[in-house]
């Protein structure tokens, strides 16, 4: 008879800690498309002090982040928190209730171009969120914004 043992090690207590959790409760959006997400959890979970540039002395930092359709431009102190931060997305997938807005007020039209566009200060709570987007009805065009909740803004 031959009996299997098995120990288990107990492994420190692990904290994690985000400096930019500030950041992405503001311009997380489960609904946004999964390349911008990715890059703005890349953006809040950038190591600065670790990167060869990093002084202590140095008080800000832009640091820029892109993919192919789209970028960051975050702003960060010297601690790495996010100060301030402008993101530009090209063409990507439109969130459901954007494209059930713009179906239920332009029947018939479609969306052949888009830009998303986030802007972030950590110090203000309205951070904004637009969609962009050029129409097409045969040979008409036209353009119009909503936020991510797919809203209008004239």
């Amino acid at each position: 008879l031959q009996l299997n043992t098995f120990s288990q090690e107990m492994l420190p207590e692990v904290r994690v800690i985000s400096t930019n959790y500030k950041y992405l409760r503001s311009v997380d959006d489960p609904n946004a498309a999964q390349p911008v997400r990715l890059l703005e959890h890349r953006a809040a979970s950038y190591d600065l002090k670790n990167a060869d540039f990093y002084e202590e002395e140095s008080e800000n930092y832009f640091i820029s982040f892109y993919i192919p359709n789209g970028q960051i431009l975050a702003f960060y102190d010297n601690t790495g928190k996010i100060l301030h931060a402008v993101e530009k997305y090209k063409n990507v997938a439109l969130p459901r209730p954007v494209q059930v807005a713009v179906a239920n007020r332009y029947p018939g039209w479609s969306i052949p171009k888009d830009v998303y566009v986030v802007s972030y200060y950590s110090d203000q709570d309205n951070h904004k969120k637009t969609y962009k987007l050029v129409l097409e009805n045969g040979t008409k065009r036209i353009r119009v914004k909503t936020n991510e909740k797919g809203e209008f803004i004239e």
